[in-house]
């Protein structure tokens, strides 16, 4: 059985006193019956690191795919690790588009992240134009396949479904849609991974908030989410989770 997920990613958002959300998300799901994440900008893994104790766990939003070197700005997956981090995001769509990262980029950045024993969140989706031209699908497989290395397993990946069209806009794919992507990555998965494949949990992620979280949490292999402005609160990122536990 996959054990749900929650998963924020406060994206460039946040500042010290924004520990205080953690804090009070800690204090109102003490004991969440789902799995917590939250993915600060690095300048606060550290700190929510220590704030979260191990109560929940602590992402980074992104790595190098190198462990050390001059690349100024960057940070790597040992350094994420050593600031108290669990997990880390790659290939979100704001990465591949504003960075120009290709789905090799995205598999070597797993790689590393595996390496130092972090939980790799792999994001993959289509634009609004992919979604008209109806190759929704084929851009998953293509993405899938691409940025999720061979020692892919349900321990060290997660896959985030993430329609580039839904992120912040308020819009999200029907029910229908969103089972449709889920159920073919489950398949894709479990025929390249076998057994290991029905293991890997597969999040939503696209305007995810409190009103819609049930609905889609009841969705086709859906077994989380990847939730952007909703995890600043912890009211709202609280509802979520809330929906999450009752799925």
């Amino acid at each position: 059985m996959r054990k749900k997920l929650a998963a924020g990613n406060w994206k460039m958002n946040g500042l010290a006193v924004s520990l205080s959300e953690v804090e009070a998300l800690i204090a109102a799901h003490p004991n969440p019956a789902c799995d917590v994440l939250l993915c600060p900008p690095a300048t606060l893994v550290s700190a929510m690191a220590a704030t979260a104790a191990g109560r929940i766990s602590v992402g980074g939003q992104d790595c190098h795919m190198e462990l050390t070197g001059a690349h100024t700005g960057d940070i790597s997956a040992q350094m994420l690790a050593d600031a108290g981090a669990s997990h880390v995001i790659v290939g979100h769509s704001e990465r591949r588009a504003d960075h120009g990262e290709s789905d090799a980029m995205i598999r070597a950045k797993a790689e590393a992240a595996r390496a130092q024993g972090l939980v790799a969140v792999i994001c993959i989706g289509e634009t609004e134009a992919e979604r008209d031209a109806g190759t929704t699908l084929e851009v998953i497989g293509r993405q899938l396949f691409g940025s999720t290395p061979d020692a892919a397993t349900g321990v060290n990946t997660v896959i985030a479904y993430e329609p580039v069209w839904a992120i912040g806009t308020g819009r999200t794919p029907t029910l229908e849609q969103i089972a449709e992507v889920h159920d073919f990555m489950r398949s894709e998965l479990n025929g390249r991974f076998g057994s290991e494949g029905a293991q890997i949990r597969l999040l939503y992620g696209g305007s995810v908030k409190p009103s819609n979280a049930a609905e889609i949490f009841a969705t086709s292999n859906v077994d989380g989410a990847l939730v952007g402005g909703a995890s600043l609160k912890a009211a709202d990122f609280g509802a979520i989770i809330g929906a999450l536990e009752r799925a």
